[in-house]
């Protein structure tokens, strides 16, 4: 069972906290790294000055103190409200963090010294290449792989899933994360990462922000955006020629005010709030990406890569039937596959061999005695063993099994070919039988579809993401899997370069490719990959070849993780929308009010009709200002994706945020005069 995760947005503890990090942050050498705001905080540095100069000098030509104390005011909270949004944003972050470091305890370590003997360390001591050994009952001290045996381990204190897991090891389940805990069993485990470096060091880093870089649109945006607020810096400077050419006198207070409102002051408080935002539902969903740009890329994906085993089908293949060749005895043939199979330790194998004591076919353990069992490897694609009295037992792939036999001089039978391709077109794959290089008869593996997995790639697909099922099973057992599936495309008899060769492929035309994996034979493609997902139950060469970590090692966490990152650009592009759209109205408001008394012809822009000069100023002013905390749960939350279309949610989006953008401040700037018009 899932943790619980708090979802609330206003938590009292994280207002405190956001409340006094918005005064901190108050701090110019913060506040500089987000030029829009930094702008604001130095013309409302000239308001304060303004002010004490108004105070100590008696001098009301720029306007009553009042007025100006005002005008302070309201440009102070803009600021405070745009750090405030930060702050929340990062005290979410924060709070995880804390719930992971104690997870990150200093814990007592069993250290494997050169004379084999064990000696207990701090897990601080600990650096890469050590060895430790860990039984029941045991905090694993550090990351790390596997070399020596099998245990059971609860996660919950990383994954939140209360369900222990089995990690053992060789193959592609061998790593284990420092915090996690032993349930049964003995493991020895060598040490992958150095002191600080640890996965738990780089989640705490990344979800408080510490580690956070911009990311290349993050950077762009902000660059689009000090180009519009140096622009509006020009706009304001020529204002007062033109000014005091018509007679108009616009105070100080006044410019500023312009100024404010039409630089883009909404998106630029809220920019940072929401890359940490993105960070932070990538976390909620127990996915660690490794930088901001890796989720932004995933909301562009166009080309998904994914194993059938485990993650379109439920794992692990059953044997379900035996077909002897022709002329052989069907017990006879059992015998052989049962033979091949009891030193195999996959799932497939334990299959077979449960497949054969079903049909009474059972192997004593002393026949096993000098017998040597050669591995499956994704080379050979095939396995077996080579008895005491010299016979040899291959299984495997159809392709191996038939080049083994071909260049040893014999012929593949016509009959095995038709056994083949009946179990493919159904679905089944298909595992042939040799003895000393000559074909004996075919084992049946059958798949299980995960259910609503077409439902999730129809998912895909509206979202404009293309899926592809990597195999290594024949053709026609791909093909009828990948429709049966939903998928768009399918990669047969897949080695471990082929995923390689295809990602290239898909790149050099300009797409955007997403892959999962958790072996050491994914790590080049995930390296190779625009988004990398590697398991945590992976090897750490996979884990560090990928640039997100899934915590709940579910191969169909890219669906969720695309939607993120389509959310994290679209929550984006729609407030920068809504910001710009905002200045409209501003401009209409403000505008007017600085010239109406000279030339009276503009009072066909007042379509507001507001109650005086100062109360427009004011007006816009203060929308300008509440409009930021009003938006910070839209940022923090994210705007809400559906997969219909780009050009459907384009359009969408430009009717809520361009023409709301435009319409929400017509309305807020009136209702605001129409309340101050009691005091200006």
């Amino acid at each position: 069972m899932k943790k619980q995760i708090n979802n609330t947005l206003f938590d009292k503890q994280l207002l405190k906290t956001s409340f006094v990090e918005s005064f901190r942050k108050l701090d110019p050498r913060k506040m500089i790294k987000n030029p829009i705001m930094f702008t604001v905080e130095a013309v409302t540095s000239v308001m304060l000055l303004l002010l004490v100069y108004i105070a100590v000098s008696g001098d009301n030509s720029q306007g009553s103190f009042w007025y100006n104390l005002v005008v302070f005011a309201v440009l102070l909270l803009t600021v405070l409200f745009a750090n405030f949004a930060e702050a929340i944003a990062e005290a979410r972050g924060k709070a995880q963090a804390d719930s992971l470091r104690k997870t990150r305890e200093e814990t007592p370590a069993k250290l494997v010294t050169g004379n084999g003997r064990t000696k207990t360390v701090s897990s601080s001591e600990l650096k890469r290449g050590d060895v430790f050994e860990c039984v029941a009952g045991d905090t694993i001290p550090a990351d790390g792989e596997i070399i020596e045996g099998l245990a059971s381990i609860d996660e919950s204190a990383i994954t939140g899933e209360s369900a222990p897991v089995i990690r053992e090891a060789g193959g592609d389940k061998s790593s284990v994360t420092g915090g996690t805990k032993i349930l049964s069993d003995r493991i020895v485990v060598r040490v992958t990462v150095q002191p600080g470096e640890s996965f738990l060091d780089k989640m705490i880093a990344l979800v408080e922000g510490s580690s956070r870089q911009k990311t290349p649109n993050e950077i762009a945006l902000t660059i689009l955006l000090a180009g519009f607020t140096l622009v509006f810096v020009i706009v304001c400077a020529t204002l007062k020629p033109f000014a005091d050419y018509v007679g108009a006198n616009i105070t100080i207070a006044a410019f500023i005010s312009l100024f404010v409102c039409l630089i883009p002051t909404t998106i630029g408080g809220l920019l940072s709030a929401i890359g940490i935002a993105g960070m932070d539902r990538a976390l909620r969903a127990n996915v660690i990406t490794k930088s901001g740009k890796a989720v932004e890329t995933a909301g562009d994906i166009d080309t998904l890569l994914l194993d059938k085993t485990g993650t379109i089908t439920i794992g692990n293949r059953k044997a379900t039937r035996f077909y002897p060749g022709q002329g052989n005895e069907p017990q006879s043939f059992v015998r052989m596959c049962v033979l091949s199979s009891v030193a195999d330790p996959t799932p497939e194998g334990r299959s077979i061999v449960e497949l054969g004591a079903g049909h009474g076919v059972q192997v004593d353990p002393l026949e096993m005695v000098g017998v040597h069992m050669v591995q499956f490897t994704a080379e050979t694609r095939c396995s077996g063993v080579n008895m005491p009295d010299g016979t040899r037992i291959r299984k495997g792939a159809t392709e191996a099994i038939r080049k083994i036999v071909t260049d040893s001089g014999h012929d593949f039978p016509q009959e095995i070919d038709g056994i083949v391709q009946n179990i493919s077109a159904n679905g089944g794959t298909p595992l042939v039988v040799c003895t000393d290089e000559q074909v004996q008869g075919v084992i049946e593996l059958q798949d299980i579809i995960k259910t609503g997995i077409r439902e999730r790639f129809e998912r895909l697909r509206k979202m404009g993401v293309k899926t592809v099922m990597v195999t290594g099973d024949n053709p026609l057992t791909a093909k009828y899997i990948a429709e049966k599936a939903g998928v768009d495309d399918f990669i047969a008899e897949a080695k471990p370069e082929d995923k390689m060769e295809y990602i290239k492929r898909e790149q050099q035309a300009g797409k955007l490719v997403a892959m999962m994996g958790d072996g050491t034979n994914d790590a080049p493609a995930l390296a190779q990959a625009d988004v990398g997902v590697a398991m945590n139950s992976g090897t750490q060469a996979a884990k560090e070849a990928g640039n997100m970590v899934d915590l709940d090692n579910d191969p169909t966490k890219l669906i969720e993780i695309v939607e993120i990152g389509k959310q994290l650009l679209m929550t984006r592009g729609t407030l920068t929308t809504f910001s710009i759209a905002n200045d409209v109205a501003k401009y209409f408001a403000i505008v007017p009010a600085l010239f109406i008394s000279s030339i009276p012809s503009l009072q066909a822009l007042n379509i507001m009709h507001l109650h005086s000069p100062e109360s427009a100023i004011l007006s816009a002013v203060i929308f300008n200002a509440i409009i930021i905390p009003l938006l910070i749960p839209l940022a923090l939350r994210g705007v809400t994706y559906k997969p219909i279309g780009a050009s459907a949610l384009l359009r969408r989006n430009l009717f809520i945020y361009g023409l709301g953008g435009i319409a929400a401040p017509f309305l807020g700037i009136k209702l605001i005069d129409i309340l101050i018009s009691v005091f200006f």
